[in-house]
């Protein structure tokens, strides 16, 4: 192989490099910093009332969801994946996300609060 070919071959191997060499270095940045924090300022405080695995629903007292422009309340959500229901019982405090989809009000994710 000609010198010509293992430059063309080179070349797009170490672009492919290039983003995450750019990705790794923004880590030591603040911006980096607060774009990696911010998925979890959008998560709302809630807490379990109900589970029904069977269904895949969820029962929380929510506070205010911004993402869907709805006040604290206690409501029922259907629940994207059951898996995410595993450990969860009443009473337990949580972070969760939740879209509207299709007039279904989903949650997408759900963890225990700190």
């Amino acid at each position: 192989m000609n010198i010509l070919h293992k430059l063309l071959l080179a070349v797009p191997a170490s672009a492919l490099l290039l983003p995450l060499a750019v990705r790794a270095n923004d880590a030591h940045h603040p911006q980096a910093v607060a774009a990696a924090a911010a998925p979890a300022a959008d998560m709302t405080d809630a807490e379990v009332r109900k589970i029904d695995i069977d269904t895949a629903k969820i029962t929380l007292k929510h506070g205010e969801i911004k993402n869907l422009d709805m006040p604290a309340m206690t409501m029922v959500f259907v629940v994207k994946d059951k898996g995410l229901l595993g450990t969860l019982k009443a009473g337990d405090k949580v972070k969760f996300k939740a879209v509207n989809e299709g007039g279904k009000f989903t949650v997408t994710e759900i963890m225990a609060a700190p």
